[in-house]
């Protein structure tokens, strides 16, 4: 039966309003700074500069003119794999499909300020059944949407699209389950699934937590019938939602950032004792920098995510609701949520059993935590009883912080110190704003907590203080790096105009930089050496740390590793103007200045080979095991690396690079094996869905293309089917006979179609299971 809260005019609208306008308000003083000092558009620091805004632009530049695959991605990769974690099914990305794509940069703001706004709806519109009263409910959409979560995850940005929307799903959950409400939950699991397949695993996780605890303190009440019926819709959601999910299950299987399990004793213990305190605090302290450390320095603490920080209130209230209902499903909750997050394997339960560390799952509980916050406020008898003990333990703890900062050290050198930051300035900056709040919220509470209009008072502190430790978290962020981002503007935006005046447009080549931003390649369209992205094609990992390039996050081959810059086609590098010194200073073979633009000096590589060549030799693994990592790039540049059935099928046409050839690594050999590669393929030209060329070899070859194997590619040579040979340990070559020939690559995405045809299906499942209960409820 529907609970009698739901009769009261519903506050929505107002709890939108609140969190919208405040948001303004905190990122308004730091967008004016930027327009004045930074010539634009709001730019942050880490992630937010480097991905979000170029993504967004990109990916909305990308769409509109239709394609798979992208060749500004590092060496090229599927446009929906590569971008799907980010934003591809973001409804908040859809929804800035309606601004050109040049202005996107200056949507990031008002997007943040909507995801925070939709947040705090979405956490009212769930606390009201729990919380049973609409001032309170709305103070409890409020502390979500300005959560140290949602306050340090603007530097990821697509993040918040997670917290937003999880609100939702969980009240819809409780509205199927207690009052009986059909068909809204498939939509919403359809939704977050969509939203990001990635989160959604730790969302599945936290509903499993979340039933059985609500089960176990009797709010939940369910037979067979209803539970199945419960069951059915989940799985319509996850059908109706999965049209990204298989693709990236594909491409995410081959990925080794995501197959990586725990072993002996890291399932049950983290490897560094000071992880545990990073996590005890984080619920205490207001959230630093994401990549600084602060209290503590060894363990994984740097882009975690690590904070479960409430504004103001703390977790005073929790730990006081908990003490005051100890069988209370939010009191189970919030308990087991503080075990998964102190035990490896439980913590990593909700990243697919991964053994990296993060903490991005954290928003779950503390939704949960806003609600038993507000609940007890809600309810003065155990408010007055448990709450002053409560405060009183939590500003305890808080306080001991302070010890980090006095407890006898040795720097470096063995000298005494005091205390154990590296920071203490930006310590004492989160420490005394983190104490502001709780003497504020003391006096609040000691003054105002019989008043009538208690719970707007607190409201509005909790609003008013959000903006001052939001501001003071975005300044430590934001202006920490201003050396190094305070030019972003100038070499990319800026710079797009520039670049396409003095790089020629007369076919396909790669680029590089040097001492610049990462992702350039996604402002002026062509394909980077320097690439951010945790999830292109699976075989750039692949291929990377064969050639001595280390691949996690990024690709960011070193410049000294110079030939392969021939291997992979690189015609051009883009130098920042004040890192040219240090580039001058490396000497590298084979470049040469040739154009400048406001921002960048542009040196040619005299060494370029032009994409898809041939090879007189190929060479075996185990040859090429005994080079160097480093140098490997050089042998490639000379021979193909070829699998035994490879050398069995063209062994007739290439020839076995001699063992002698393997120490022949010196740069006169490089560039002479450039020069013998350059016999190039007649016509190359990159599309938006893979790739044409054209030979007229005198003889069979087989043809090499430094482009990035995937099963999604097909290939035809004169509108025959033909082999992509999977070469060089990630790469792509093509045979063709003698003679002329027309060769075309066309990128479809795994899975793609089967999984859209899936959704379609599903969807149309949805529509006539929600006519049917249209019907059914006119007819009852």
């Amino acid at each position: 039966m529907e609970s009698a809260i739901f009769k009261q005019k519903s506050n929505y609208l107002r709890v939108f309003v609140l969190c919208f306008f405040t948001a303004v308000l905190l990122f308004l003083p730091h967008c004016i700074i930027d327009a004045v000092a930074g010539g634009g558009y709001f730019h942050y620091a880490g992630d937010f500069n480097d991905q979000q805004i170029n993504f967004y632009q990109y990916a909305n530049a990308f769409l509109k003119h239709g394609g798979s695959f992208s060749w500004a991605t590092d060496l090229g990769s599927g446009f929906v794999n590569s971008y799907s974690f980010y934003l591809l099914g973001s409804p908040f990305f859809w929804l800035s499909m309606v601004v050109p794509a040049k202005f996107m940069p200056w949507a990031m703001v008002p997007l943040l300020c909507l995801k925070m706004a939709v947040a705090g709806g979405g956490a009212y519109l769930w606390a009201r059944r729990w919380v049973r009263s609409e001032p309170w409910s709305m103070l409890a959409g409020c502390l979500y949407a300005f959560s140290g979560f949602s306050i340090y995850n603007i530097f990821f940005n697509h993040f918040l699209d997670v917290v937003a929307l999880f609100p939702y799903m969980l009240a819809a959950l409780d509205d199927a389950v207690l009052d009986g409400k059909k068909g809204r939950f498939p939509f919403w699991v359809a939704l977050n699934l969509v939203n990001n397949y990635f989160f959604f695993a730790g969302q599945a996780v936290f509903l499993v937590i979340y039933f059985f605890c609500m089960a176990a303190g009797r709010r939940y009440k369910i037979g067979p019938r209803k539970f199945a019926l419960l069951a059915w819709e989940t799985v319509l959601g996850c059908a109706c939602g999965c049209v990204l999910l298989l693709p990236a299950g594909l491409s995410l299987l081959q990925n080794p950032r995501t197959i990586d399990p725990f072993t002996g004793y890291g399932y049950l213990f983290y490897g560094k004792s000071q992880q545990y305190g990073a996590i005890f605090y984080s619920a205490f302290l207001m959230p630093d920098a994401p990549y600084f450390k602060d209290m503590f320095q060894e363990g994984i603490l740097k882009h975690t995510s690590l904070t479960a920080y409430l504004p103001l209130v703390g977790i005073a209230g929790g730990v006081a609701f908990c003490r005051a209902k100890p069988r209370h499903p939010f009191a189970y909750i919030i308990k087991v949520c503080i075990v998964c997050a102190f035990v490896p394997v439980l913590n990593s339960a909700f990243y697919a059993l991964n053994s990296s560390y993060y903490a991005r799952w954290y928003y779950m509980p503390i939704l949960v935590l806003c609600g038993a916050t507000c609940a007890l406020l809600a309810r003065p008898d155990p408010a007055e009883r448990e709450l002053p003990r409560a405060f009183a333990l939590t500003t305890f703890i808080t306080l001991t912080a302070a010890v980090f900062a006095v407890v006898p050290n040795k720097d470096d050198d063995g000298n005494f110190k005091l205390g154990v930051l590296d920071e203490p300035a930006r310590f004492w900056a989160v420490f005394g704003v983190t104490v502001l709040g709780i003497v504020i919220f003391g006096l609040l509470w000691h003054f105002c907590r019989k008043k009538r209009q208690w719970s707007a008072i607190l409201t509005a502190a909790v609003l008013a203080f959000s903006l001052v430790y939001g501001s003071l978290h975005l300044s430590l962020t934001k202006y920490a790096q201003w050396d190094v981002d305070g030019d972003l503007i100038a070499e990319t935006y800026d710079s797009v105009d520039d670049v396409a005046a003095v790089l020629p447009d007369d076919g396909f080549y790669r680029i590089d930089a040097y001492g610049a931003h990462n992702n350039l390649g996604l402002w002026f369209d062509k394909s980077c050496l320097q690439f951010f992205n945790s999830t292109v094609a699976p075989s750039i990992m692949e291929f990377y740390p064969e050639v001595g390039v280390k691949r996690d996050v990024n690709s960011k081959p070193d410049v000294e590793n110079y030939a392969l810059r021939g291997l992979l086609s690189v015609r051009y590098t883009l130098v920042a103007k004040d890192k040219e010194s240090e580039w001058t200073d490396k000497d590298l073979p084979g470049w040469r200045r040739c154009a400048e633009t406001d921002a960048y000096a542009v040196y040619e590589n005299e060494n370029y080979v032009p994409m898809g060549f041939t090879y007189d030799y190929y060479v075996t693994a185990e040859q090429l095991e005994r080079v160097s990592e480093e140098e490997r790039a050089q042998i490639l540049c000379r021979a193909v690396l070829l699998d035994d059935d490879q050398i069995s099928a063209f062994g007739g046409i290439l020839q076995p690079l001699p063992d002698a050839e393997l120490t022949n690594r010196s740069e006169e050999t490089y560039a002479a094996d450039c020069a013998d590669r350059r016999a190039a393929v007649a016509d190359f030209t990159a599309t938006n869905t893979g790739f044409t060329a054209k030979t007229a070899y005198d003889t069979d070859e087989l043809v090499f293309f430094s482009v990035p194997y995937d099963d999604g590619f097909t290939a035809t040579v004169n509108g025959e089917p033909a082999a992509v040979e999977k070469v060089d340990d990630g790469l792509m070559a093509v045979y063709v006979p003698a003679g002329e020939n027309d060769i075309v690559l066309t990128y479809h995405t795994p899975g793609l179609k089967i999984s859209t045809i899936l959704s379609a299906v599903s969807i149309a499942v949805y529509g006539l299971y929600l006519l049917i209960l249209r019907k059914t409820s006119r007819e009852g």
